[in-house]
């Protein structure tokens, strides 16, 4: 599973007698992780990495395929990083323009300010538009790119957002709670994204989260964002990744005037995943009110179905 600060891994050392492997990327992270074990008797084995090093890392750690009876993966950005203004991921705490989950690990990764720097507006045009659905991509993105030779780069935090905020200008937006929310967020999450390839990351950990659950093993998935919760859903679904919904295996199957392949009758009959519900989950008012963080989150499980089924 994975620990970000290490919640979901106490209350299950809490609530039963198991056996965690818990990884991260993020060095900080994995130091509580290594802590935490030192007072678990042995139940947590602290894990360096990312879901692309997964495999390597369980294959060390003894973990065989099929052999997990569950994962848990909370995915994104964890409160800990948000809340420390020299890591560069919130817009309200100033600091350097980092955003990098596990730079200490990679310093020669771009940052955010390096990404500003040595990208085209096309490019981080795309950036924006794909990675934070922002609506005035191209217009944001020009500006940025224009305000380099004004600026040399962009390095802190408050530069980029008052920047932001000065090209879209007092525009309106709010979140779930109707509270007023930053011009810059969607910029903000955007590279963030970018800089440390989460969405590819997340769909790699989920192909090995099938690879090393056993039959009848469950997944269970946290995402706070629409293009999080669009690839976990897609592969509990079975949904190839860059396959337009209108043209997925499911879609065409209602069409009886459409000739299906064998291997599109075959991905339908042999499913990867049971979802254990029909429905995303997503919190209460209850707890938004009481937790306004988990106001975005999505919650989905699924279970590990045998391929000879």
């Amino acid at each position: 599973m994975t620990f970000g600060g290490g919640g979901h891994s106490r209350q299950l050392l809490n609530a039963a007698d198991i056996q965690l492997f818990c990884l991260d990327r993020d060095p900080t992270a994995y130091e509580k992780a290594v802590k935490l074990a030192k007072k678990s008797g042995g139940s947590v084995t602290p894990l360096l990495g990312r879901f692309s090093e997964m495999q390597t890392l369980f294959n060390n750690a003894g973990l065989l395929p099929d052999s997990v009876d569950g994962i848990l993966i909370d995915a994104g950005c964890s409160s800990m990083q948000m809340d420390s203004s020299e890591r560069g991921f919130s817009i309200s705490k100033n600091g350097p323009l980092d955003m990098r989950m596990d730079g200490d690990r990679f310093p020669h990764q771009p940052t955010a300010s390096d990404v500003l720097s040595a990208l085209d507006v096309p490019s981080l045009t795309r950036i924006f538009k794909i990675y934070g659905e922002e609506k005035h991509s191209k217009k944001v993105a020009q500006a940025l790119f224009d305000a380099k030779y004004l600026l040399t780069s962009i390095n802190t935090t408050h530069e980029l957002a008052e920047l932001v905020k000065s090209i879209l200008g007092d525009q309106q937006r709010f979140d779930k709670l109707n509270r007023k929310a930053h011009v810059a967020t969607k910029v903000f999450q955007a590279l963030r994204i970018f800089v440390n390839d989460e969405l590819n990351e997340l769909n790699y950990g989920l192909e090995l989260a099938h690879k090393y659950l056993k039959p009848g093993g469950r997944l269970a998935v946290l995402t706070f964002h629409s293009l999080e919760d669009r690839v976990v859903k897609r592969q509990i679904l079975g949904i190839d990744m860059d396959e337009p919904v209108t043209h997925t295996i499911s879609q065409k199957l209602k069409n009886a005037s459409i000739f299906h392949s064998v291997s599109d009758v075959d991905k339908v009959l042999h499913k990867k995943w049971n979802p254990l519900y029909k429905h995303v989950i997503t919190p209460s008012d209850e707890e938004i009110n009481s937790n306004p963080r988990s106001r975005s989150a999505k919650f989905r499980a699924a279970e590990k179905l045998n391929e000879n089924s």
